[in-house]
């Protein structure tokens, strides 16, 4: 296992779309342990390929009180979102920053583990927020992405600074 080097805004490659896994061979496994070892050392609870510089679409997270429960999302889709929450967020990628930021209470998901064999997973609380936030970095999309133009120019000159 290895740990990988974060990427951090303003790099412009958290900005790349992932594309879709199709091969669930041993590197796939390789890049999954490295991920999880990558987020716990951070330490953060997820963390998503792009965030690493692979862009393909896997996210790990683990948000247990003990951060001993790690899950492995292949090609994760949102296929309902419902609700309204608040939550103030952080990110890897955005070292010592944090926003409140609004999504969707309660989701359901499609993934695939690493042999490629399809789950469903309903997530509410932190869960549907770690969940929605590492989709959007595939996206590339940056939780500041989601605050007003002057709170994200604001977190950007602090970034900065």
């Amino acid at each position: 296992m290895a740990i990988l080097d974060i990427l951090t805004l303003p790099d412009p490659k958290l900005k790349t779309k992932a594309q879709r896994v199709t091969d669930f061979d041993g590197s796939l496994a390789q890049l999954t342990e490295d991920m999880l070892e990558t987020m716990y050392a951070a330490p953060g609870i997820g963390l998503a390929a792009t965030q690493v510089d692979v862009h393909q679409k896997v996210v790990v997270m683990d948000v247990s009180e003990d951060s001993d429960t790690p899950m492995v999302f292949i090609n994760p889709e949102i296929i309902e979102a419902t609700g309204s929450q608040t939550y103030e967020e952080g990110c890897l990628s955005v070292p010592g920053i944090y926003a409140k930021v609004k999504r969707a209470e309660q989701l359901v998901m499609k993934y695939q583990d690493i042999a490629g064999e399809w789950h469903e997973l309903s997530a509410d609380g932190l869960l549907a927020v770690c969940i929605q936030h590492e989709l959007d970095h595939l996206q590339g999309i940056v939780f500041l992405d989601h605050l007003s133009t002057l709170k994200r120019k604001m977190a950007m000159k602090k970034l900065l600074a």
